[in-house]
């Protein structure tokens, strides 16, 4: 059997790109929902969040072959807890967000090395085995959280308005975009910086469509803005199935 047909995860394409920086919106602006419009705070949004998480990776782990809702629910479910994370690091224990980026960091790095040492590469596409699969889904989920830090330390420490907020994230995406096609840099760690600065970049956008109007944001509110990413979201997934089913009828032939 072709390993394109025994793969767990996605392609990286532009789709991916545009679906992923989608997800870190919704992410952003869903656990501030949890945390904020229903009030729940972060200890109970982070309960909330990590059992959805837990969920849905189950059903991405055991099924034994790509599928894009199922992937894609597990995106979104690390973009939404990694909010959490990172919110309850830096405002209920205090640590600031220096100092909470810094930790989730070092837990990116980590598990990237031991990622390393286990497979002497860390290749996102395909994913086959079990075990490297959850290497992958722990780096996402580290990142995801780290892009949510280092968001708010552009706007809270460095003081960046949420539109140039997203205009640096999106500046050393477009740096890291032309290292990709003009170099001959580690494909691999483009992937993970790359990976790594979408997160702010949708969380950054996340906060201009809900933040009050004196704070620099457009004031939509957490809801409404939630309830449009979900449904740009499940375009994509939608577009992302279609696309896959037909590349594999397409290995079958």
């Amino acid at each position: 059997m072709e390993k394109a047909t025994l793969n767990k995860v996605a392609e990286i394409t532009a789709l991916f790109w545009i679906m992923k920086i989608i997800a870190t919106t919704l992410g952003e602006t869903l656990g501030d929902f949890i945390a904020h419009t229903l009030g729940l705070g972060y200890s109970i949004g982070i309960l909330i969040t990590l059992g959805f998480f837990v969920i849905v990776l189950m059903v991405q782990l055991y099924s034994e072959k790509y599928v894009p809702l199922y992937f894609w629910l597990v995106i979104i479910a690390t973009t939404t807890l990694g909010t959490e994370i990172s919110d309850f690091m830096d405002r209920s224990l205090g640590l600031g967000y220096t100092v909470g980026s810094i930790i989730l960091l070092i837990g990116l790095i980590a598990t990237l090395a031991v990622w390393y040492s286990q497979y002497k590469n860390l290749e996102v596409y395909p994913i086959i085995e079990k075990e490297k699969e959850l290497f992958f889904w722990t780096a996402v989920l580290f990142s995801n959280s780290l892009g949510t830090a280092f968001g708010d330390y552009l706007s809270d420490v460095a003081g960046l308005s949420y539109i140039y907020g997203a205009m640096v994230t999106a500046g050393i995406i477009g740096i890291v975009l032309l290292l990709h096609y003009f170099t001959k840099i580690n494909q691999v760690v483009l992937f993970w910086i790359a990976f790594v600065f979408t997160r702010p970049f949708g969380a950054t956008f996340g906060d201009l469509l809900t933040k009050p109007l004196d704070k620099g944001g457009m004031d939509l509110g957490t809801l409404p803005a939630s309830i449009v990413s979900i449904v740009l979201i499940g375009i994509l997934i939608y577009i992302s199935h279609r696309q896959h089913k037909k590349k594999q009828q397409e290995i079958t032939i």
